[in-house]
């Protein structure tokens, strides 16, 4: 982005009805206490400076390990060449999100994000319904992540030692336990290992890169090769897949675009990071240049070096990226080694991700969002951390883990309102932004020091038409037939819970949920400088 496009706080910043003084650099801009009552016992340390808030949003996304633990999606719909040009489109799409969403959070850089955008842009008549929608969306859609990368990590085990032990049969019950030592290891360090927090995010940012290099050559250089014009022309459809080639290039365009979910993460933590309304649009944009390159990278040296489809299709060790491990090093110990590296990343991610979800819930609880709010708003005095918020989101896990071991397809329902509800928690604030910078009877919009300049509108309007056309194919199918066990449930599931939420807020809510614009404007009046 050039000089021109991005200006730096030129734009007056008063507003008809709220009337907030911009985001000046080295300011918080929207940030601080709650009430001038509450803000002395729920204000965190900002302990994350730029270097560590960009390792651990590197980490939290995890773009290339992604790849290696999904690709096989995208062919089954799509094929080689749905894979490549879906990336490049995936990127450009996710940047155009990312530049959305970092100038609003230039704007307000708190911990909610989505929706206290929402309550700074949604005009008063709907804003308490609007923004308790938002802050709801957003956090079912990040925990039920949480919840997911928790599986991820068991079956990765699980599939190490399949492959290191001929007579070991996974059970269902198994990946619980392992998710709940894998939960209870994360909740721990992220309650009594806050102070080594931001240094542990480094080293993982370290580690995403090292592994990437360690992985990447000996995979170069011991697979045999795939011809260019399989990795950039081949189209598939298989017979478990949609025929159609149109829509199988779209679903497997999702496969990669996956791989970019989540990578509002680091806009949670904006109350721990300093200066955060001008670090924080410099993170998400670092985050996906980094992560698209190196999954894009990634994703073209496993197909270069995918040796059988075949296997790939149907992996005997549950992921195809460990058959595609031992075929190219002819080793179980070497595999073994190379998805370590994977699965401790992934460790590392959890870990940044739990931290990122729990100062969602602790913000949304601070509002009033929740049930029990003032319990789960609570941040303790000796570690400095919302303690409560961090056991409400582990133990949600737990809960979570247990349907695994009766049904898995049951599991799989929940989960996958991750991607509905994580895409609709883009889309609302960018929507009234676009709406705003339209409007201007209500005034100037209340910019921060970082903002899309001339070009805010074009970007806004791209990332509205990208996020619409995901949101499209998210519910589809990826099998056909299509059956209760590979049935695509993110749309039902997300269909039911908004249900819920209506019929919640009908009947309840709209009589105590006032939202966090008022605690806003408090804030703003007291500024600290970072």
């Amino acid at each position: 982005m050039s000089s021109e496009g991005i200006e730096m706080g030129r734009l007056p910043v008063k507003s008809v009805q709220v009337s907030v003084s911009h985001a000046r650099s080295g300011s918080e801009g929207f940030h601080g206490g709650v009430s001038t009552s509450r803000s002395s016992r729920k204000n965190l340390e900002r302990s994350f400076g730029s270097l560590s808030i960009l390792s651990l949003s590197l980490t939290l996304l995890s773009s290339w390990e992604s790849i290696a633990n999904s690709f096989e999606s995208g062919l089954v719909n799509g094929g080689p060449a749905g894979l490549v040009w879906g990336m490049v489109l995936s990127i450009i799409g996710t940047m155009a999100l990312a530049l959305s969403l970092a100038e609003l959070a230039s704007m307000c850089p708190r911990a909610g994000a989505q929706y206290h955008w929402t309550a700074v842009l949604a005009p008063p008549r709907i804003r308490a319904f609007i923004t308790w929608m938002q802050g709801w969306i957003t956090v079912f859609g990040w925990q039920a992540a949480v919840a997911s990368i928790c599986y991820l990590m068991a079956t990765q085990i699980q599939g190490m030692v399949m492959l290191n032990s001929s007579g070991y049969h996974s059970q269902q019950w198994h990946g619980t336990l392992i998710m709940w030592a894998v939960v209870a290891f994360v909740g721990f360090i992220n309650i009594y290992g806050i102070k080594i927090l931001p240094a542990l995010q480094m080293f993982g940012g370290i580690m995403h890169i090292i592994f990437f290099i360690a992985i990447v050559v000996p995979l170069v250089l011991l697979s045999r090769r795939s011809t260019s014009e399989f990795v950039f022309t081949e189209l598939m459809t298989t017979e478990e897949g949609w025929q159609s080639k149109g829509i199988a290039w779209c679903l497997g365009m999702l496969t990669v675009t996956y791989c970019f979910l989540g990578f509002d993460g680091a806009i949670h933590m904006s109350e721990e990071v300093r200066n955060p309304a001008i670090v924080i649009p410099r993170i998400l944009v670092q985050t996906i240049a980094i992560n698209g390159f190196m999954a894009f990278v990634f994703l073209l040296v496993v197909l270069f070096c995918i040796g059988s489809v075949d296997e790939a299709l149907n992996p005997p060790y549950i992921f195809p990226m460990i058959g595609i491990f031992k075929q190219a090093t002819q080793s179980a110990g070497a595999a073994t080694a190379m998805q370590t590296a994977i699965t401790l990343i992934g460790m590392v991610s959890n870990i940044g991700v739990v931290a990122s979800v729990s100062r969602l819930t602790w913000a949304f609880a601070r509002d009033g969002g929740l049930p029990f709010s003032s319990y789960f708003a609570h941040v303790d005095r000796n570690q400095r951390v919302p303690k409560r918020a961090i056991y409400l989101v582990c133990v949600a896990v737990i809960l979570l883990s247990i349907i695994n071991s009766v049904s898995e397809t049951a599991l799989s329902a929940i989960l996958a309102l991750s991607d509905s509800s994580l895409y609709v928690s883009y889309l609302i604030p960018i929507v009234l932004m676009i709406i705003r910078r339209v409007d201007t009877s209500r005034g100037p919009i209340p910019f921060g020091p970082w903002t899309l300049g001339r070009y805010g509108m074009a970007i806004n309007i791209f990332a509205l038409i990208f996020g619409v056309f995901v949101c499209i194919f998210v519910p589809f199918p990826t099998m056909i037939p299509v059956t209760a066990a590979n049935m695509n449930w993110s749309g039902p599931v997300f269909v039911g819970v908004v249900i819920l939420l209506v019929i919640d807020w009908t009947f309840r809510a709209r009589k105590k949920y006032i939202g966090p614009i008022e605690d806003l404007l408090q804030s703003e009046r007291k500024t600290n400088v970072a």
